[in-house]
């Protein structure tokens, strides 16, 4: 089913990927619900969303495009969602609700879908400049690492200079967050695979004994439910543009995210074809898309392909079997939803952190040389933690884009596209 002896693999050596990819990428297991739980959702559905959405979304992907690579919930997106959305946006004076932002992420879904099967994916990609596509996603991992060192405490509120460093004294939380961070960089930086993981497990056992957090009886228990969240959707704001800013957030985010992964990873382990395309595209964005939806009627934001996914490649996966092994292993941590529930939030910040310094270093493929694809990249990526909007980031990025070009001389650089986006973003705020 696999081909798998065609790719000059082995059964052994896929299971081995698999797990290996699942160990790299299994603190959204925890991260995932820490963050969305502040929505207002509850954090035992949540595990149960994350882990299911995840292992259905990796087996679409292995029997629909026969790759290595494993979806879940987005870091970034799951930010977005809650903190940009749920926490801050509202319509008419009313907040938006987490049923609400869940409806956005399955419409989201849909239009992706559509999209692929039509090939429409292709003119979007080129209408979109490379410049803005690097500064906005360094700009969702500059704040994911700002959300970290918020959680951990490092990051704190000051009215003098809007913010400050938190008090070390006697707060033992930040420093065990601040061991977390220096053990999990030591280890990324030697290449241990799982360095996130073995980070967040070292600092929960150090809360557990010095009784910072409490112990479950038992670390195995039955799955928890995902009734509290299954198919909570509220379409009740879909007339609005304030939900369709929203959703195209989703959308860009998870199309372009999606898209270098795959391209990224399967490179890397020589699946492009002799023109450098990848082959069964159509069925791994099918499966990214179909994941997304499922996600959302589960109660998480939108899934997408993970690049933790070149640690099981790097490993030696080829095939849709590494894909396999990791889904399995989503569904077995179901059983041990009380050894996670007990993973504080200060364990899993230095997480965020890592993650986002990683997104971040995307920015070394800007041309720091032509200052009119240079300033609107830099422009979406401080907006976006300054703001504590990714949505404000991307608007930022495209009008500035916009703008610059064209009162530079430079109209051949801007697309109708872009041009589109740049007068609904303006529209939109002066009509809001």
């Amino acid at each position: 089913m696999f081909k798998i002896r065609e790719t000059g693999s082995t059964v052994t050596t896929e299971i081995l990927a698999g797990i290996t990819t699942f160990v790299t990428m299994s603190y959204i297991i925890f991260v995932n619900p820490d963050i969305l739980s502040k929505a207002g959702m509850d954090k035992n559905a949540l595990i149960a969303a994350t882990c299911f959405s995840a292992a259905l979304a990796t087996f679409l992907m292995a029997f629909m495009a026969n790759y290595p690579i494993a979806l879940a919930p987005g870091m970034g997106l799951n930010a977005f969602f809650t903190f940009s959305v749920v926490l801050t946006m509202q319509v008419n004076g009313a907040p938006v609700t987490w049923q609400m932002a869940l409806a956005a992420v399955f419409v989201d879904g849909a239009i992706f879908a559509v999209l692929t099967l039509t090939n429409i994916r292709e003119a979007i990609m080129n209408g979109i400049p490379k410049s803005l596509k690097i500064g906005i996603s360094a700009g969702i991992g500059l704040f994911i690492a700002f959300i970290g060192l918020q959680s951990a405490g490092i990051v704190v509120d000051n009215p003098a200079t809007l913010l400050g460093l938190g008090s070390i004294k006697n707060n033992m939380p930040m420093m065990l967050a601040l061991g977390g961070l220096f053990i999990m960089s030591v280890l990324t930086a030697l290449n241990v695979q799982g360095a996130l993981l073995i980070g967040i497990v070292l600092v929960t056992a150090a809360a557990a004994g010095l009784g910072l957090v409490e112990v479950p009886e038992t670390f195995v228990s039955e799955p928890p439910s995902v009734a509290p969240l299954l198919f909570k959707f509220d379409f009740s704001l879909i007339k609005t543009p304030e939900f369709w800013i929203i959703v195209f957030t989703f959308f860009f985010v998870d199309f372009f995210d999606t898209l270098g992964t795959l391209v990224g990873v399967c490179n890397r382990s020589g699946l492009l074809d002799e023109n450098g395309n990848l082959p069964r595209a159509k069925g791994a964005l099918l499966a990214d898309a179909i994941g997304t939806m499922a996600g959302a009627a589960m109660g998480t934001s939108t899934v997408t392909s993970y690049v933790e996914s070149s640690a099981g490649v790097a490993q030696g996966g080829r095939t849709g079997l590494t894909a396999v092994t990791t889904a399995l292993l989503f569904l077995a941590a179901l059983f041990f939803t009380p050894l996670i529930g007990m993973v504080p939030g200060y364990a899993t910040a230095p997480a965020l952190i890592i993650v986002g310094v990683y997104m971040m270093v995307s920015l070394r493929d800007l041309n720091y040389d032509d200052w009119t694809e240079f300033i609107p990249s830099l422009l979406g990526f401080f907006m976006m933690p300054l703001a504590y909007s990714i949505s404000v980031g991307i608007e930022f990025a495209i009008v500035s884009y916009v703008i610059i070009k064209i009162l530079t001389g430079k109209f051949k650089d801007v697309s109708f596209l872009m041009i589109a986006l740049a007068v609904v973003f303006i529209l939109k705020e002066f009509l809001a």
